[in-house]
């Protein structure tokens, strides 16, 4: 699908779509539940690979009206799935249910798309193998396609954190189901550290103890997933919630309230300080989950995304709009994501006629050097990318056409409705 922005001011009210790490973490730890209602779930083409997988390690996910997942698990015990567990384009999926898989009495294949086939898996495999399952890449390469025979039977592991937290995740989840538990030992310090802080809040909604160690992080074994009272409810995604937010900074003349923005463990909820700190009026009442956003002179600032990757491009359309230079930091893992985003972002920035320096670890946007004009971009197979660019087609002087447009379906599926409520002027069609 192809997308076409014209310039347009927004305003009005949106409602944050649900988090899509809490719900992918919910899926699976109901999955490791016996039953479990899921409500509020976000039903993304990445969460969808999560329930698929779900399924096929023996459980059960119905959709039902209003957003919520009734979930059969398969209580701690997966069984081995009888095809391949086909993650399509979710990193998250992949790195997760391999662990799961590592559970299982048996042999499981994992693959995915041509952009999920090139992301790292690697040091998740070898910890693994040194947990005493076999684990491996087809192509020897650290890639997927993956094969996992297990069961692991170790107690304790050593991991290297700047590549990926969710190995992390993936290893806590499992760890806890196992007889003697994990004691997961970091190499390197941690990227992302706020999503394992998310693992940490929804293994407790789910009556699961694990903390944080000295030198890592640790599990008991032995334990039973289960939501108090069968329930867990998804908080707000605040990946997605940059978006509009960032929408309101810079067409927002009369204002954008986004509901649903309660806080929680999500790094992510850094995006409210970023677009204050450049210049927007923006107003975050915790209690009530309200963020009153309206654009302003925006400065450029310098950022680190060290803890929040998701967040470096919405970070970068909004240095274009700014003065001044905005400088993003601590960016090298954010190369490793659906594409990356690093040079995806300063090369359709680019076609924009934005300005900018790319580093190993950084980008850096010229605000003050580049104007936004009207241009073909590509969406690069990345939900982000694709939402970014929408928002930079906002305030371009001319029609900004995003291809590939369809991908905002792994995230936020209705984020083009959601543009179009507030008011912005676009055009949808099929390649």
């Amino acid at each position: 699908m192809h997308v076409t922005i014209s310039p347009s001011s927004v305003e009005g009210t949106i409602r944050a779509p649900p988090s899509k790490s809490y719900t992918h973490r919910a899926i699976l730890a109901a999955g490791y539940a016996d039953r479990t209602s899921v409500r509020d779930a976000l039903w993304s083409a990445d969460t969808r690979a999560t329930a698929r997988a779900v399924e096929l390690f023996g459980g059960d996910v119905d959709r039902r009206d209003g957003g919520t997942l009734e979930i059969e698990g398969f209580d701690g015990t997966p069984g081995v799935p009888a095809d391949v567990i086909d993650c399509d384009n979710s990193g998250t999926t992949m790195r997760l249910v391999t662990a799961t898989a590592a559970l299982a009495d048996g042999t499981s294949v994992l693959t995915g798309d041509e952009s999920l086939r090139s992301r790292p898996q690697g040091p998740l495999l070898e910890a693994i193998t040194d947990l005493g399952a076999q684990a491996a890449s087809t192509r020897s390469n650290g890639q997927a396609p993956l094969v996992v025979t297990g069961p692991i039977s170790g107690d304790a592991v050593s991991i290297p954190g700047d590549v990926s937290s969710q190995y992390v995740t993936a290893l806590l989840m499992a760890g806890a189901v196992t007889d003697d538990g994990l004691e997961l030992t970091l190499e390197t310090e941690l990227k992302s550290a706020p999503y394992v802080d998310i693992t940490l809040e929804l293994l407790e909604a789910f009556g699961v103890d694990a903390r944080r160690t000295d030198d890592g992080f640790a599990v008991e074994g032995g334990q039973r997933y289960g939501a108090e009272s069968g329930e867990y409810a998804v908080p707000g995604d605040f990946s997605s919630i940059s978006y509009p937010l960032a929408a309101g900074a810079i067409a927002g003349e009369n204002g954008v309230r986004i509901e649903g923005a309660q806080p929680s463990a999500q790094g992510d909820t850094a995006i409210v300080e970023i677009v204050d700190r450049m210049g927007a009026s923006v107003d975050w009442d915790r209690d009530a989950g309200t963020i009153d956003v309206t654009t302003g002179s925006l400065e450029g600032i310098e950022v680190s995304v060290e803890n929040t990757p998701d967040l470096l491009p919405t970070i970068a359309t909004l240095g274009a709009v700014a003065d001044g230079d905005t400088r993003i930091t601590n960016a090298e893992h954010v190369r490793y994501k659906e594409t990356d985003r690093v040079s995806a972002m300063a090369e359709e920035l680019g076609k924009m006629g934005v300005e900018t320096t790319e580093e190993p670890d950084s980008l850096t946007i010229h605000g003050s050097d580049s104007r936004l004009e009207g241009a073909t971009v590509e969406g690069r197979g990345d939900h982000r990318i694709v939402m970014t660019l929408a928002l930079a087609g906002l305030v371009a002087d001319g029609e900004t056409t995003i291809t590939g447009a369809e991908h905002v379906d792994v995230s936020y599926p209705g984020f083009f409705d959601a543009l179009e409520g507030l008011g912005a002027s676009l055009e949808r069609r099929r390649e």
